[in-house]
């Protein structure tokens, strides 16, 4: 179809253009200049047109990670990120990544191919194969849907999708074919339809809730500070430093916020579950915590072990978040940096003049405490132990990095591995499921070419989701492949375990991924040693092309969060 210019009998001169082709104006309107998508018969035209206008369409090889890819492009760059899929067996499959989605909270706009609209004709052709009750299978997961009935009405379903999403979320936007392909007439001079992401401006604390705050905080001497990763997105981090010093306070984070105090003196690194034994020795003797901007998750609570029954004061900008997960003694509802500048206000120099955490002792215990000596090292022969790993990619891998995790047992290696900040530091674990990363690694390193983005899988997920290493030379996208191979889905090898229940279902053979992965463009190594790893050292420290590691595990290591669950699933029965 072409564009027409013609003229109303009004004689007002119109543009007639097929409804794809204004929606894809649209889009590119709203400044998206890529979307990510798996194309079907019913959205294949529209993929066209987007990438024919300047809208670059990157292809993946499965509907879940091509909306895993949208959601890790938004996440890096707080932006829209938009993945264009098609309908029914294109929309089943693409759930699993919608719904996790949906829960990180980025700004992600999902366009679905949908059947067309009825014309009111008696008979159809005949069953309909890809039938799918979409707006209800999208509705009983959370998702706000719109639905283009017509061609009148796409524009303006666009925009309402489009905005829901910045907002902060997931919006799915149903394009029925025959809407997609029907002429549209527009008036000369009509203006795009732009949707203005709200800027909310932070909340202050109230000064009661402050009051009470500060009358607890001078009662204690050894208070301590968790940090979330809303905490680093209200800015709180110099604001948490000073109060911190002035009150003689411990700092740790939650894992969403690793690394947020990186290279403070008195950085605990992250409390719960991922928590190392130096954290674990020094949260256990607080006598106040306070929480700013973290969820208190289970794993940030290590199942409800990890923090001292000491009094909690929790504060967030959102009033529902508090004492959501776990009970808080001061609600303090509120911005996270305007908050700690208010404490910091109210409590003069001098505060806590007795300061156990902050004493020559403690100082040099914590500064003395070496995590690569916090564990003995469980190499064999054949496989390296998962924490030994991370100790030596963390001198080799380049220090300005993102690292995408999928989920499993080798999360183990997360304290083990730095970052340069919490926005570097992704876990793809929301919807409690594997074969999420490597969808989000890619949108990830899509949006931060000048960066070196770590994909970390084990070899669960990536059997899931091998097709896409297709995906990342075709599209150029820079990533190194961390694949922590134990040959076993490690999770379930553990659970059986620890319930002396025979593992075999659970176990793979030993399978060589590297030529595999060379086979599709990568430069490969298999890793079974640590004098292995030395070997490509010169290779990740300056990747020049994608790179896959196939690294070997030691099966017999459970991460501790494994001991934890089990134990946290004993005391349910």
């Amino acid at each position: 179809m072409t564009i027409l210019e013609h003229k109303s009998r009004t004689g007002d001169s119109k543009r007639r253009a097929p409804t794809y082709q204004v929606l894809v104006e649209d889009i590119k309107a709203l400044g998206v200049e890529q979307v990510f998508g798996l194309m079907s018969d019913d959205t294949a035209v529209f993929a066209t047109a987007l990438d024919s206008s300047g809208v670059r369409f990157y292809g993946a090889r499965h509907e879940n990670n091509a909306i895993a890819m949208a959601e890790g492009f938004a996440y890096a760059t707080g932006g829209l990120g938009v993945a264009v899929i098609g309908r029914g067996p294109a929309t089943a499959n693409g759930m699993h990544a919608a719904t996790y989605a949906s829960r990180t909270g980025s700004r992600v706009l999902i366009i679905y191919g949908e059947a067309a609209v009825s014309t009111g004709a008696a008979n159809s052709v005949g069953p309909d194969y890809k039938g799918f009750n979409a707006t209800g299978v999208l509705g009983a997961a959370g998702i706000r849907t719109f639905v283009a009935t017509s061609p009148n009405t796409a524009r303006g379903a666009l925009a309402d999708a489009a905005a829901t999403a910045l907002q902060g979320g997931v919006a799915a936007l149903l394009l029925p074919v025959n809407v997609q392909l029907a002429d549209m007439d527009l008036a000369e001079g009509t203006t795009t339809p732009i949707p203005k992401r709200s800027q909310r401006m932070p909340a202050a604390p109230q000064p009661q809730a402050i009051a009470a705050a500060v009358s607890l905080v001078r009662q204690s001497r050894k208070p301590l500070i968790v940090a979330g990763l809303g905490a680093h997105r209200a800015g709180a981090k110099a604001a948490l430093e000073q109060f911190a010093d002035r009150i003689g306070a411990l700092l740790v984070t939650s894992a969403r916020g690793k690394d947020l105090f990186r290279g403070h003196p008195c950085n605990l690194g992250i409390v719960g579950s991922f928590s190392h034994s130096a954290a674990r020795r020094m949260i256990a003797q607080a006598d106040c915590v306070l929480v700013f901007g973290a969820g208190l998750n289970l794993l940030t609570m290590s199942f409800g072990n990890s923090l001292p029954k000491v009094p909690l004061i929790q504060v967030d900008a959102a009033r529902a978040n508090i004492g959501r997960w776990h009970s808080a003694d001061i609600a303090v509802v509120g911005d996270a940096r305007l908050a700690a500048e208010a404490l910091l206000a109210a409590l003069p120099a001098g505060s806590n003049a007795e300061r156990p955490f902050r004493s020559e002792e403690t100082l040099r215990f914590l500064s003395e405490f070496d995590i690569a000596r916090d564990f003995q090292p469980a190499n064999t022969s054949r496989t390296v132990d998962p924490r030994a790993l991370g100790v030596a990619l963390e001198k080799i891998l380049p220090p300005n990095r993102n690292i995408v995790y999928d989920a499993g047992n080798f999360l183990g290696i997360v304290p083990y591995l730095s970052v340069p900040g919490p926005d570097h530091f992704k876990l793809t674990s929301d919807f409690a499921s594997i074969g999420l990363g490597f969808g989000t690694a890619l949108g990830v390193a899509k949006a931060r070419p000048d960066e070196t983005t770590v994909l970390v899988i084990g070899d669960g997920g990536f059997l899931m989701t091998m097709g896409e290493l297709e995906t990342v030379v075709r599209e150029d996208l820079p990533l190194i492949i961390v694949l922590m191979n134990d040959c076993a889905y490690g999770a379930e090898l553990h659970f059986l375990k620890m319930r002396d229940l025979p593992v075999g279902k659970s176990v793979f053979p030993d399978v060589d991924y590297a030529p595999i992965a060379e086979a599709f463009g990568f430069q490969a190594a298999t890793i079974r040693t640590l004098d292995d790893l030395q070997k490509v050292a010169p290779l990740l420290a300056r990747p020049d092309g994608p790179v896959f590691l196939d690294c070997k595990l030691n099966a017999a290591v459970a991460a501790p969060f494994m001991s934890e669950i089990h134990e946290f699933e004993t005391r349910q029965h």
